[in-house]
């Protein structure tokens, strides 16, 4: 069953990765190469809701050195926030959608210049 899932959300990645490749005018054949054989992890948490949410401490700021980072929550236990404009805001849970992070590896940085 396991490894069932763990094909669907390579499945998944790999079109979510087709779409994003498509949107910025890159080759789907080329990032298909560039990330099919790549390396897939799982992992499942469990955060049971908290009679003191403003107390729980969670991970620290990061971003992830990915492509993509798929998430799917199961309970509407908020605890994923995202930095917007210098502040922390709560990426609020839909029921029945995942949570699509953008990794590091696809970041875009500015060209750095001197003129």
């Amino acid at each position: 069953m396991l490894e069932f899932y763990s094909q669907k959300m390579k499945n998944l990645a790999m079109d979510i990765i087709a779409h994003i490749a498509k949107a910025s005018k890159i080759e789907e054949t080329e990032i298909r190469e560039l990330c099919e054989d790549g390396l897939q992890s799982m992992r499942m948490n469990y955060y049971p809701p908290s009679p003191q949410p403003e107390k729980v401490i969670g991970l620290t700021n990061h971003s992830d050195a990915s492509v993509i980072t798929i998430l799917l929550q199961i309970n509407e236990v908020e605890g994923l926030q995202i930095k917007k404009d210098g502040m922390w805001v709560p990426v609020i849970p839909l029921p029945n959608a995942f949570v699509v992070n953008v990794g590091d590896i696809l970041e875009v940085n500015n060209v750095i210049h001197v003129v």
